[in-house]
């Protein structure tokens, strides 16, 4: 039988409930102890894949093709284990469950009610991945905040599922803040006591408090908290900012939040720790020899979170070639063929961030352009890659109205288009290529070079594909096609051999990018903006 954690925040979100979870589950997973985490969201969209990024972030896609919450990127970076659709669920998705079990008649004429039908069925999803025999722990990371009008079906719950199960065998922890009021010089703990008690009304009792400050707490201070809280002294734990989120699980270590859990779940059979990896990591992270400046193409900027896989992976890469990597922000819409050279000149690399709709594409091709013709490091994911293939098709192929059909329905040479399959798909999302494909990698290529192999499988979000009819006409001008979907032929890999590092992928890399297994094209990518900023200064 699984252990079951659950993770809750109070006074305020984004206080990195995300990497409490990962940090946990990261030292759990050092001492042996099998752990997976899952993240329910209390908005009803079924899942984020609707969503602008500039509502939620970016839509990370697992292995199995689900549209899920950017918090899986962490675990999966943390942990190196790919995650599921399992491990995303929202209140939408919940919801839908129980309508469509009514619509079929499965409640036999009763009232269908928040509780118990609603909450059954997140009882059920909670309890899954503990079901399945695969973990020793299950952490659950409940999205929103405490006294969240749409997070009440989720705490109760986590408070039936507390009632239910022997006390060994869960246990809750509080993510809360602790203000520094500058103008008095203190830490005040009132807001969390709120929180707390605002939690506890729920029927739902914190084991372990997790402070986040900008300020050591006192002894004083925890034992003021855990005489309000109502929780024992030791398992109030201080969470200081840190300098990356890497450093995180140390802290935590350090805290030992590990132990603490372990005591509370009586798991009995441990190892010690084992982080070498992860420290050696960290050690390569906070000592770079050099620094490179990467300009990142895309149209979402003014929201970091909405590339955040992207600059992790920047970040694991980074510290692969012992390099700071510093990213360069170009809005696209700002790119234009007179401000180029102002706007691109001093990077070292650029990267055509992936994307959906018509704004800011010109600037990206403009940018392609930049590269290709200056000889830099050029680096494109999905839309990125279709930006690359439209700027050769319009500058090397002389094709002026080239274009993909997204942008341009009418174009009359549509370099990017839509499978026909796909065309007869009226549900949105329902023509996208989402989750993990194959691709075979041409021998004595750049990509081949990268991966050290013919096949691999990477993860896909994308609707629009290269468009095989023009394959000849590129192959003859250069542009190498140097991985193929080997059940439909599509193009997934685009490279020029005549350049330092020009390589354009249909897929994203960076959603397979851990600390432990950094994703290969960014790392040589990073290798090459190295080679770029050494010959260049």
């Amino acid at each position: 039988m699984a252990k079951y954690i659950f993770v809750t925040g109070g006074v305020t979100s984004s206080l990195g409930k995300g990497i409490i979870a990962a940090s946990l589950a990261k030292l759990l997973q050092a001492r042996g102890i099998t752990a997976t985490i899952q993240k329910f969201d209390p908005y009803i969209n079924v899942d984020p894949g609707t969503l602008n990024p500039y509502e939620h972030g970016e839509c990370y896609v697992t292995e199995d093709g689900a549209e899920t919450d950017l918090d899986l990127g962490h675990y999966e970076r943390f942990l190196n284990t790919p995650t599921s659709q399992a491990n995303n669920v929202t209140t939408g998705r919940i919801y839908q469950t129980v309508i469509n079990k009514e619509r079929a008649g499965e409640f036999l004429g009763k009232t269908v009610q928040v509780v118990p039908h609603i909450t059954d069925e997140i009882k059920r999803r909670m309890m899954l991945l503990g079901e399945a025999g695969k973990f020793d722990v299950v952490i659950t990371e409940i999205g929103g905040t405490v006294g969240d009008i749409e997070s009440t079906p989720f705490i109760e719950t986590v408070r039936q599922i507390q009632w239910e199960l022997p006390v060994e065998d869960v246990m809750v922890v509080h993510l809360t803040l602790i203000p520094y009021l500058n103008a008095a010089k203190e830490l005040k703990t009132k807001p969390t006591q709120h929180s707390v008690r605002m939690l506890s009304e729920t029927g739902v009792h914190p084991d372990v408090i997790v402070c986040r400050t900008e300020h050591p707490l006192t002894d004083d201070i925890k034992r003021k908290i855990a005489l309000f809280c109502n929780v024992k002294a030791g398992n109030v734990i201080e969470s200081l900012d840190a300098s990356t989120i890497y450093e995180v699980p140390l802290l935590m270590q350090k805290e030992q939040l590990d132990l603490i859990v372990m005591k509370k779940l009586n798991i009995t059979k441990f190892n010690e720790p084992d982080l070498t990896k992860w420290n050696v990591f960290l050690t390569k992270l906070k000592n770079p020899k050099s620094i490179v400046n990467i300009g990142l193409i895309g149209k979402y900027i003014e929201l970091q979170d909405a590339y955040k896989s992207i600059l992790e992976s920047f970040i694991h890469a980074g510290a692969m070639n012992e390099v700071k990597v510093n990213v360069v922000n170009v809005h696209s819409e700002n790119i234009t063929s007179e401000n180029v050279n102002e706007k691109l000149d001093g990077l070292d690399g650029l990267l055509v961030a992936p994307g959906f709709g018509n704004r800011g594409i010109e600037g990206k091709i403009i940018a392609v352009q930049y590269a290709r013709e200056n000889k830099m490091p050029f680096f494109g994911i999905c839309l990125g890659m279709q930006m690359a293939v439209i700027e050769f098709a319009r500058n090397v192929l002389g094709l002026k109205q080239a274009h993909s059909v997204e942008m341009d329905p009418n174009s009359p040479d549509p370099v990017i288009n839509m499978m026909e399959e796909q065309k007869r798909i009226t549900m949105m999302g329902g023509t996208m290529r989402l989750g993990s494909y194959p691709c075979l990698i041409t021998e004595n290529t750049l990509a081949h070079k990268i991966y050290g192999t013919t096949s691999i499988n990477e993860r896909h979000r994308h609707r629009y594909e290269f468009n095989n009819e023009y394959l000849n006409a590129f192959h003859e001008k250069g542009m190498v096609t140097s991985g193929l979907n080997p059940a439909t032929g599509l193009v997934e890999i685009v490279e020029l051999p005549n350049h330092p590092f020009f390589i354009g992928v249909q897929y994203h890399p960076e959603l397979k990018s851990t600390v432990e297994a950094p994703a290969p094209l960014f790392v040589y990518f990073i290798e090459a903006a190295k080679k770029h900023a050494t010959t260049t200064a």
